[in-house]
């Protein structure tokens, strides 16, 4: 199986080219940003060694489903989707914050907690929670977008203060998140999931908010199965997780958290194809439609005769 662990275009009217953890953007025109979603895979930080196939399938696909389905809310930055992998939109100017919304006490929130902390980015919890429990209602815990090293926790009182988004935007963006994890909870509830927590990013365009980035996948959003959640919060056990979780479990497992002393281990050819068929999987249980694999044999020439022909189109 062939996948897409980096790329090396040059479209017409290309006047910028960025090399993320797992996409490849390309600006072109100081207008259009053409966004290739590799198979790179990043754990703890780091991009391991051997990209996943159909991974950056599963999570554009994914993307653009919500994206689509979540337009009447609020404006988001995408054109169209001219290959399987690939994502063509409007340049946005991002805000610096990324809006973190959780339903449920998991994660990075559970972690603080559990350390004795009774406030997140300035929202207070109740006591007496234990980790997985659902919280009596979804709360906003923003972090700043850092352009080196890791994003942090902060609060709306310090957004605002800090004019890092003006109170007015910033009112708009809470109002906008509070929707949209609605819509991501009600879908998800379709297909007997909970949506535990999820991340949105914003920017404008023309004035105007515009949701960016992709949303509702499982390296942006945690989801645990419904039919066994109470059973499992009673017996104290851990929940089903549909997110990609099960890729950190098998470093750790294998004695790799992303510390520098630590190796990444080998990923074999079984390793790779299973968290691939897990990939698949998750695409299959979060939109209830068939995966079908596109043709992976020539696919870097696909992808670049596909962005050609949609750019062509677009001139």
């Amino acid at each position: 199986m062939s996948a897409i662990k980096e790329t090396h275009f040059n479209f017409p009217g290309q006047t910028g080219f960025y090399k993320g953890k797992v996409r490849d953007v390309y600006t072109i025109s100081d207008k259009y940003l053409v966004m290739v979603v590799s198979d790179r895979i990043s754990a703890f930080d780091v991009v391991l060694p051997e990209p996943i196939p159909y991974k950056g399938q599963v999570l554009n696909q994914i993307a653009a489903k919500f994206l689509q389905a979540t337009q009447d809310i609020v404006p988001n930055w995408v054109i169209d989707v001219p290959d399987p992998s690939v994502t063509v939109g409007k340049i946005c100017q991002p805000f610096k914050v990324e809006m973190v919304i959780r339903g449920y006490l998991a994660g990075h929130a559970w972690r603080e907690y559990n350390a004795g902390k009774r406030e997140v980015c300035g929202v207070k919890l109740p006591e007496g929670l234990k980790e997985n429990d659902k919280l009596p209602e979804p709360i906003i815990t923003p972090t700043t977008k850092a352009s080196v090293g890791h994003d942090e926790d902060i609060s709306r009182e310090e957004i605002i203060k800090r004019n890092i988004v003006s109170e007015e935007d910033y009112v708009k963006l809470e109002e906008y998140t509070r929707l949209l994890f609605q819509r991501g909870t009600e879908m998800a509830d379709e297909r007997g999931l909970i949506m535990v927590d999820t991340k949105y990013e914003f920017g404008k365009a023309d004035g105007k908010i515009t949701l960016i980035d992709e949303i509702h996948t499982p390296d942006s959003s945690r989801y645990f199965y419904k039919e066994t959640y109470q059973e499992l919060q009673d017996k104290n056990e851990p929940q089903r997780q549909l997110s990609k979780e099960f890729v950190r479990k098998w470093l750790i497992e294998n004695g790799f958290q992303g510390k520098e002393d630590q190796l990444v281990p080998e990923m074999s050819p079984e390793v790779v194809k299973s968290i691939s068929d897990r990939y698949i999987e998750l695409y299959e249980n979060i939109t209830g439609e068939k995966f079908r694999k596109t043709e992976s044999s020539e696919i870097l020439n696909r992808v670049e005769k596909n962005i050609n022909e949609f750019l062509n189109r677009l001139n």
